[in-house]
This record gives C-alpha cells, structure tokens and sequence, in this order.
C-alpha cells in the first residue's frame, strides 16, 4: 500500500529555517510530480511548492518564492522542502502529495493529487 510520510516540522522563529521531508512506502513516484500544501487554522488548503517527475522544474506560490525550495531524491523515494526566512505566516500544517498523472506537469489543485500525507505542523514561536 503506497504510504507519504511527512517529517520535520516543529517550533521556528522568524527568520529561521526548517527542512520537511516527505518519504513514500509501498511504491515509487519517480514518475509522478510531487508537491507540498499547507493549511493555517480556518484557511484553506493551498499550494506550496511542486516539483516534476524529473526533478528539472519547479513551481512556488508566490508568498514564498525565493524562501523556499523543493527538491526530491528519487533514489530515497524522498521530497523535500528546505524553508528558509521563515514569517510567522509560514505557521500551517504541511503536507506533500503526489499526482496521479504519470509524466505531467506542476498542478496547483488539490484535486489531481492521489496520495497525500499525514501533515507536519510548522509553527512560529516568535
């Protein structure tokens, strides 16, 4: 049974850095984009960051552009989502998915994602 395991989250300061990882069980998404969301208390679900099936394209939300970064391992069957600069408006749970599509591209919709995580919250403790 595929499985998404998140991991990393935990108290930061502003301007602090976290690394989330992501790692999946069960079967391999070396074919699949795989991204990050993250929810805030009473917010909606929304995309964080994306990464191809390749490893050679990005996406960010524009609210944390040039802070974070994504990156996988395909080896590890890993994702991973370093968080530098971090604002008190970073604080959300977190969550990495993977597409259901093989081979396509970045979305940004919840609804293309099969597999999801278990979430790791992220909180400012500024």
């Amino acid at each position: 049974q595929a499985q998404l395991v998140d991991a990393g989250g935990g108290l930061v300061q502003a301007g602090g850095s976290l690394r989330l990882s992501c790692a999946a069980s069960g079967r391999t998404f070396s074919s699949y984009a795989m991204a990050w969301f993250r929810q805030a208390p009473g917010k909606e679900r929304e995309f964080v960051a994306g990464i191809t099936w390749s490893g050679t394209s990005t996406r960010y939300a524009d609210s944390v552009k040039g802070r974070f970064t994504i990156s996988r391992d395909s080896a590890k069957n890993t994702v991973y989502l370093q968080m530098d600069s971090m604002k008190p408006e970073d604080t959300a749970d977190y969550s990495c998915a993977a597409d259901s599509r093989a081979f396509a591209s970045i979305a940004v919709v919840t609804t293309v994602y099969k597999y999801w995580g278990q979430g790791t919250q992220v909180t400012d403790s500024t």
